[in-house]
């Protein structure tokens, strides 16, 4: 394969033994846990947790990541198409709220492939880091019924120096669209989401105009009733951090974050208490479930 799959466009040969491109993974799938997540918005949770596969490698390079180990050093295991497929009923087995496939955007074509024509009794939900290209996305119709895309940056400053990728809302903007061409407004059934687009948004410390551009985004795009909103407080400083990324977002930014989002009528979603930004709600990447 050479890889056009995302906005990296990077050309690299990628093969079931050979690792290239951004990424750094090989075509096949790689993985570093599937399990029962309790920790996505409830809506996707339900009883037992959401079916999460959690693949190795990304598109971007946030220096905030928490899932680095799995995001940026490689952590995984190697599986074929059919295991994941397993993989899939095992979740759905445990009773899985969804089979939700975490930045799966390098593995797209396997995916597609594990999923086949089955019509699987839970909702499949694509969640990504945002930075998408709409020509991949529509290679997914009919396959995913949720969108779970990140809307990190609607700024090109903090998206180059945070994950260096400064066209990054050149490309998740249409992406947000394709998604919601595909899905529609979102549907609800027994406070589960089965279809539509939920939009996340992590408030990073001093970068709160960033927030609000994010916001702008969204509130000028789409109605009330067509896509959930997620603004989260949950970051993390990391180790190494620089900046103000070593401090945790404040209480008077957060609350200022979200009243811009209630007084530009963005009300359908989700916000967080700030006591979510804590390291325990990162899963052990221990290949469990792979």
């Amino acid at each position: 394969m050479i890889c056009e799959l995302c906005p990296r466009n990077c050309r690299a040969e990628r093969t079931d033994s050979k690792a290239g491109g951004f990424c750094r993974e090989p075509a096949v799938p790689v993985a570093a846990r599937a399990m029962l997540h309790q920790w996505e918005e409830p809506c996707l949770v339900g009883e037992k947790g959401a079916g999460t596969v959690f693949f190795t490698g990304c598109n971007l390079r946030c220096c905030f990541c928490q899932n680095t180990p799995i995001s940026q050093q490689g952590l995984g295991r190697p599986i074929t198409a059919a295991r994941l497929r397993e993989i899939f009923h095992e979740l759905v087995d445990q009773g899985a709220a969804c089979i939700d496939l975490v930045t799966p955007t390098h593995f797209t074509p396997v995916i597609l492939e594990a999923l086949g024509e089955e019509m699987w009794p839970v909702p499949v939900v694509w969640n990504s880091g945002g930075y998408e290209k709409a020509e991949t996305l529509r290679r997914l119709e009919g396959k995913v019924q949720v969108y779970l895309p990140d809307l990190k940056y609607a700024l090109p400053g903090p998206a180059k120096k945070y994950s260096a990728a400064e066209d990054y809302f050149d490309w998740a903007g249409p992406a947000l669209l394709e998604m919601f061409r595909q899905t529609g407004p979102y549907q609800m059934e027994n406070g589960l989401l089965k279809r539509g687009v939920l939009i996340r948004h992590l408030l990073l410390p001093g970068e709160l105009e960033n927030t609000k551009a994010v916001i702008d985004f969204v509130a000028r795009t789409f109605r009330p009733g067509d896509v959930l909103f997620s603004l989260m407080s949950q970051y993390t400083p990391q180790s190494g951090a620089m900046g103000n990324l070593k401090r945790h977002v404040t209480k008077a930014e957060y609350r200022a974050a979200v009243e811009y989002m209630e007084n530009c009528g963005v009300t359908d979603g989700y916000t967080q208490e700030r006591t979510s930004a804590k390291e325990e709600y990162t899963p052990a990447f221990d290949l469990r479930g792979v």
